[in-house]
C-alpha cells in the first residue's frame, strides 16, 4: 500500500508517495494523471491510496522547499536502490544548496572513477526528486545534461537555489 498526495508548486505539479517506512517517491510533472501513472509504474503491485493527511503535510513541505530551496527538506525517506545507487545518492545529498558537481566528480567521490555512466544511471533511477538532489549534477564541461523531470526544471531549480542563497546573504 502506497499513500500519496498531489499538489501544485512553482515548478508544476508534485506528487509525494509514502510507504509505511517513509517517503518513497517525489515526482514532478505537468498533470495529476501523469504523476499518478508514474507512481503506478514505480510501484506496479502496490495499491495507491490518495488523500493521506501525512502525505499532504509532506507535500506541503516539498512545495515550500521548491519556493525556498535553502530551507531544509527534512522528510523520513524510504530509499530503495542498489548499494551502488545508494552510494551515488548519498554523494548527491552532500552537494551543498546552490552548488553543482559533475558526474565524473561524483564517480570519484564514491571511489568508482570509471563508473561515470553508472553514476548517470543512478541519477536517472532516483525516485526522490529534490530530496536526493540529482538536479545538482552537471556535465564535466559545466553544461546541464538530462534530468528525468525536464531540463527546464533542472535549470529553474539551480537558479532558484543560487538566487535564494544570494537573498539570504543580506
Amino acid at each position: 500500500m502506497i499513500h500519496f498526495a498531489v499538489g501544485e508548486s512553482d515548478l508544476g505539479m508534485v506528487a509525494v508517495a509514502a510507504s509505511a517506512n517513509g517517503v518513497c517517491a517525489i515526482v514532478l510533472g505537468e498533470d495529476r494523471g501523469q504523476l499518478i501513472n508514474e507512481l503506478q509504474h514505480y510501484f506496479p503491485t502496490a495499491m495507491l491510496i490518495a488523500g493521506d493527511k501525512t502525505c499532504e503535510r509532506w507535500l506541503a513541505e516539498v512545495v515550500r522547499f521548491v519556493a525556498t530551496p535553502t530551507i531544509r527538506l527534512d522528510l523520513p525517506l524510504d530509499i530503495q536502490g542498489t548499494a551502488f545507487q545508494q552510494r551515488v545518492w548519498q554523494a548527491l545529498c552532500e552537494i551543498p544548496v546552490g552548488e553543482t558537481a559533475s558526474y565524473t566528480e561524483i564517480a570519484q567521490r564514491i571511489g568508482a572513477p570509471k563508473s561515470v555512466r553508472a553514476v548517470a544511471g543512478a541519477c536517472a533511477a532516483n525516485k526522490l526528486a529534490l530530496a536526493i538532489p540529482c538536479h545538482r549534477v552537471i556535465r564535466q564541461d559545466g553544461n546541464l545534461s538530462g534530468y528525468r523531470w525536464g531540463i527546464e526544471r533542472k535549470q529553474a531549480l539551480l537558479m532558484r537555489e543560487k538566487n535564494s542563497l544570494l537573498h539570504n546573504q543580506y
